[in-house]
């Protein structure tokens, strides 16, 4: 079990980041609210991704914090605004990058909601133009991780808990803001 913090949600019923990216984002509801229902299957009540049968492997995505404040410090910019970034669970010490691939955890104090780890979030060329130019580079392998919801339950802000399922060890807070990269097979 790791403590976590969890510092923000971002849920909207709709796609911001529509179109071409000189065009400007969508004007479209968007809540930050202190808490979020997640149901299993389904995904974050009120979300653009709830219910959606191409995104029930991907109905939410954690993003550790720590990647947006070192991307601004390494293209020298002021900090983002970590709504911009449109991920649903924001997370200031976890290494959400090795979280891919596992089921775990996470518990703000109403009970443990189970989430299936799964591909990466692809940074996309929107962060170039709401962050910062060089963001989108930036970003690739710390974008965050879109996740399956396997159980029903509520996440808050504020301090939490993380159980990992397997015995792979835990995910390690000093490389939250570090970028993972897919390791190369070696042809034989």
């Amino acid at each position: 079990m790791v403590g976590i913090e969890i510092v923000g949600f971002v849920v909207s019923p709709a796609h911001a980041y529509d179109g071409r990216p000189a065009d400007g984002p969508v004007a479209v509801p968007t809540h930050t609210p202190d808490a979020i229902e997640v149901r299993a299957g389904y995904g974050v009540v009120g979300d653009r991704y709830a219910g959606r049968a191409a995104h029930r492997e991907a109905a939410l995505t954690l993003l550790a914090i720590e990647a947006l404040e070192a991307v601004a410090d390494e293209l020298g910019v002021p900090p983002f605004d970590p709504v911009a970034a449109r991920r649903t669970v924001l997370t200031r010490g976890l290494e959400v990058e090795a979280l891919r691939g596992r089921e775990f955890a996470v518990d703000s104090g109403d009970g443990p909601v189970l989430l299936g780890g799964g591909r990466p979030a692809a940074p996309c060329a929107w962060m170039d133009t709401v962050l910062a130019p060089g963001a989108h580079a930036a970003l690739r392998g710390r974008a965050g991780v879109r996740c399956a919801a396997l159980s029903s339950g509520t996440l808050r802000l504020g301090p939490a808990t993380l159980t990992v399922s397997d015995d792979l060890g835990d995910p390690d807070a000093a490389r939250a803001g570090l970028p993972r990269r897919r390791r190369s097979s070696a042809r034989t």
